[in-house]
């Protein structure tokens, strides 16, 4: 220990580095962590945790819709973004006072500045109040760095977009907005705005939204935001932004010209790894431009690891802080351990929202050898009955033909997230339809339908 400063030097105080120098200082290691802008990371300060108080606060209009139905009126509603805004800073920065506090009380040292590897044992820790700048020395290096937005920087006009960080911070609610993107935040966002009384139009390149999801709950999805008022544009991009005295005009690839407030590129995360100085400490970046790692986090150099989005593997924050832990096991612990990416489950917090654990249909008839049982349902929620609305959940259950597992669940509709999160327990168990079918099922609760559905909507067939 002699010749380094640290045992263990952390770049990125978001949820995974936070977690790894904690548990690594706890073990009476000497640690720091080096934050270049506040301590939280993606998920606590311009990711998840505010995004999901938009959606609350968006979702509100959608529950007096409802209200209304079931005998209740509101005179005079009204949104105060400002106030709003207020509120969730107040909330965010006691979060982030949180970590940071969790942090000292665990003995990790926080370094405010951007850390840049110049070999593999040492990082200089650029001030970002213009100090004076700091090298250190550290046995250990794990790189927790996350990712950011990325844009077509190249596009006539991108510079009068915004990306998901800046919608955070909006100094006034606008009237219109485009969002370009089809995946969850682009989905999310949308949600979030039509929720909140903006016109929304959704354009994505594609044939449907979130690629990657099963197919049946990309075409329910895609039909029940067009319900909530958002207009959805498939197959088409941007050409091209003007700023105009009334607005920014969007040109689009078809021809169309449509003019809103407010443009917002959700077009995908990259790995943030620009000028961290990679190169000089041996560490390599993958094809995808995501940092190198082998099943235990550990980089192309011998004592460096990286976690997170950083890594590209799979982008939750639950899956980072698992992976951090993984990393302390393995490394300070003499336990070697690695995560286990398979039936992780994942919510769309879009309105509806998406729950989904598992398989998607397609990818289960390429696995499974001898083909699938599929069940689905659709349905009205027992909540709309007052209310004349025509929105319907979507239930999924894929099951291997063979052994009879069920190895997916896709949900789409009210209180899906928090459904998914049990059904996880069931798919990562293993456990078959019948013993599906052998749960009694809570009556009245969508949930019931997971239990219940009987009738397959295509037998086993051949996985070719």
């Amino acid at each position: 220990m002699a010749d380094y400063d640290y045992d263990l030097f952390v770049i990125g105080a978001g949820s995974g580095g936070v977690r790894a120098a904690r548990l690594t200082a706890l073990d009476g290691k000497k640690v720091a962590v080096a934050e270049e802008y506040r301590v939280g990371g993606t998920c606590v300060i311009r990711g998840c945790v505010p995004k999901k108080f938009m959606v609350m606060a968006s979702e509100v209009s959608h529950a007096l819709e409802i209200a209304e139905g079931y005998g209740w009126s509101f005179d005079n509603a009204k949104f105060d973004w400002p106030k709003f805004l207020e509120a969730k800073d107040v909330e965010i920065a006691r979060l982030s006072g949180i970590y940071a506090a969790n942090l000292g009380k665990a003995g990790v040292e926080l370094v405010h500045g951007r850390a840049v590897l110049k070999d593999a044992h040492t990082v200089e820790i650029a001030k970002s109040s213009g100090g004076k700048n700091r090298t250190i020395t550290a046995e250990k290096i794990l790189i927790a760095t996350g990712g950011r937005p990325w844009k077509p920087e190249d596009m006539p006009g991108i510079e009068h977009a915004i990306t998901s960080e800046e919608a955070f911070h909006l100094p006034e609610l606008p009237k219109r907005i485009l969002i370009a993107g089809g995946g969850y935040i682009a989905v999310e966002f949308a949600g979030i705005f039509a929720g909140l009384g903006v016109e929304t139009t959704l354009i994505y390149r594609g044939p449907n939204i979130l690629r990657g999801f099963d197919d049946d709950v990309r075409a329910h999805l895609a039909g029940e935001i067009e319900k909530r008022g958002i207009k959805v544009i498939l197959g088409c991009q941007h050409e091209k932004i003007e700023k105009t005295a009334t607005g920014l005009v969007n040109h689009l690839e078809n021809g169309m010209k449509l003019e809103t407030d407010v443009v917002m590129f959700a077009t995908g995360r990259i790995p943030h790894v620009k000028d961290l100085g990679l190169e000089a400490a041996g560490v390599e970046l993958n094809d995808e431009g995501a940092i190198k790692v082998d099943p235990y986090s550990k980089t192309t150099a011998d004592n460096i690891w990286a976690i997170g989005d950083v890594t590209d593997r799979m982008n939750l924050t639950p899956v980072a802080i698992r992976e951090a832990v993984a990393f302390h096991q393995t490394v300070y612990r003499d336990n070697p351990q690695h995560f286990d990416y398979e039936a992780v489950a994942t919510a769309v917090f879009s309105q509806p929202p998406v729950g989904v654990v598992g398989l998607s249909e397609a990818e289960a008839r390429r696995s499974c050898s001898n083909g699938v049982d599929v069940y689905v349902t659709r349905f009205r929620p027992m909540k709309y009955a007052f209310t004349g609305s025509d929105e319907r959940v979507l239930m999924k259950l894929v099951v291997d033909a063979d052994s009879q597992r069920v190895v997916g669940v896709h949900i789409v509709g009210p209180e899906s997230p928090e459904m998914i999160q049990l059904a996880a327990i069931a798919v990562k168990a293993g456990l078959t339809k019948a013993q599906w079918d052998a749960t009694c099922a809570v009556h009245p609760t969508m949930a019931e339908e997971l239990v219940t559905l009987k009738e397959k909507q295509s037998g086993a067939t051949s996985a070719g």
